[in-house]
């Protein structure tokens, strides 16, 4: 039983926790949208022209960044995280020394989220919108959600027969399955695009229902035993499943070809984060550069809340009312980059290893491991991740995302097999290959990672040029 406090009991607390949720999955340029709209909207809050630092409101000269929050511990290797300006970002240089014309850059691609908010948009009424996009943004990396539409529901304060029209609607978008609560349900899911009179789709989902432990194990003969029936049906409905059905539906996204996840690292025009190396010393600790969408001060205007006391009481009562808006988007603002901050000091300390050598060295984690360190709902770090680029110290734009890619190295591993072999290595001999060296990976998620960098088969590859290998 899911046990949740009475939001009625504590509404500035809840109205704090959403409104930082809602702006910490927002990239630079989507918040700074956000805040011109605030400042539009809202006379009680007002941006200070001055330039000044984001942290400590000290006036900046020129486009640099803040002396004194930059300057960090320079005793220690623990990464200096601080806040800068959008404005301070450098345009970076082509070779030939000139600027790089924004038409020249090459665009982002879209995002998964908005791609089935594209396929749904018909279907949903404004509230519904709202909920989708909450949803979609709280899937975690494989597209799954991470809190049950009970949970929604309490969280939107919508009814569960809301959730889960909105959680039906999602799962059969394209990718199908997105938005379930594991594998099992997302195959289920995508069984529903199926004649179920088929045999060999009713065998597949009475095997995926009863029998999913068995599956994962290719025990066939369990599965034969447990549903009576033949053992070469059992494999034909197994051969259904693998060649029909994804278990992970965002993979399904971006491997697709849709948006490649490794073809081009490059796709975005300014980044949100950039690492740098320390140039007085390059053994020393990384410089973590958080870019924040304004370069003023976003504050509570101070002669608004006097003018309160001196007005009527119809009109002090709005002017509270906006006042009261103000003060919380200030705190949520806040309370975003506080935690950017917090995820950003974890990540470099972990990966920098990753950051300075290459994909090769990236450790594995999970969004759960990080915000448990550091003492926040795993929901809170893939909001804080998703939507988010970073430059690294090699001039590589990527997304956060890639910090949590658990198949990074070993892909950068097949890569320079495949760049390195006399004769073209099929897949199973580079599993065999990975094996020897105590990585396990089947076959077919070699075909599978293969595909994700664009290598073609080993059939192939004699007509085709090798595929470089990006290093720091």
């Amino acid at each position: 039983m899911y046990q949740v406090q009475d939001q009625s009991l504590r509404p500035l607390t809840t109205a704090h926790l959403a409104q930082t949720m809602s702006l910490l999955v927002l990239s630079n340029a989507e918040l700074q949208e956000k805040i011109d709209a605030e400042l539009s909207e809202n006379p009680a809050l007002e941006l200070l022209e001055e330039r000044v630092c984001p942290s400590c409101h000290r006036p900046l000269a020129g486009k640099r960044q803040c002396p004194i929050c930059s300057l960090g511990n320079l005793t220690t290797q623990e990464p200096i995280v601080f806040l800068s300006p959008r404005d301070s970002i450098r345009p970076r240089l082509s070779r030939s020394g000139e600027e790089l014309h924004t038409d020249s850059e090459p665009a982002a691609p879209e995002d998964l989220s908005l791609n089935v908010l594209r396929q749904l948009a018909a279907d949903l009424d404004p509230e519904e919108r709202k909920l989708a996009v909450y949803v979609l943004s709280s899937l975690d990396e494989e597209g799954f959600l991470q809190d049950p539409p009970a949970i929604l529901a309490k969280t939107n304060r919508v009814s569960l027969q809301r959730v889960q029209k909105v959680l039906d609607l999602i799962g059969l978008a394209d990718p199908v399955g997105l938005a379930t609560l594991g594998p099992r349900e997302a195959l289920l899911t995508q069984l529903k695009q199926f004649d179920d009179r088929l045999p060999r789709v009713s065998l597949a989902r009475e095997i995926i229902q009863t029998c999913f432990r068995d599956l994962g194990n290719r025990n066939f003969e369990s599965i034969a035993h447990q549903l009576d029936v033949k053992i070469h049906k059992v494999r034909q409905a197994v051969s259904f499943i693998h060649d029909s059905l994804n278990p992970y539906p965002a993979r399904a996204y971006w491997g697709s070809g849709r948006q490649p996840m490794a073809a081009d690292p490059n796709v975005y025009h300014t980044p949100d984060i950039k690492i740098a190396i320390n140039p007085i010393d390059l053994d020393g600790a990384l410089r973590v550069e958080i870019f924040t969408p304004y370069a003023g001060w976003l504050r509570v205007n101070p002669l608004f809340r006097k003018a309160i006391s001196k007005t009527d009481d119809e009109k002090s009562e709005a002017w509270s009312k906006q006042l009261e808006r103000a003060t919380l988007f200030v705190k949520c603002l806040q309370q975003r980059n506080n935690t950017m901050r917090r995820l950003m000091e974890m990540l470099v300390s972990i990966q920098r290893k990753f950051i300075l050598e290459g994909d090769r060295f990236l450790k594995p984690m999970t969004r759960a491991k990080i915000a448990e360190a550091i003492g926040v709902h795993e929901s809170t770090i893939s909001r804080a991740v998703a939507h988010k680029s970073i430059e690294l110290p090699d001039g590589r734009i990527v997304p956060l995302s890639r910090f949590f890619d658990r198949s990074l190295s070993v892909r950068d591993r097949i890569k320079e097999m495949i760049h390195n072999e006399t004769k073209p290595l099929t897949d199973d001999d580079i599993s065999r290959m990975l094996k020897k060296e105590g990585i396990r990976v089947a076959r077919r998620t070699v075909a599978k990672y293969r595909g994700i960098e664009g290598i073609l088969s080993a059939r192939l590859r004699n007509r085709s040029p090798k595929p470089a290998i990006s290093r720091v």
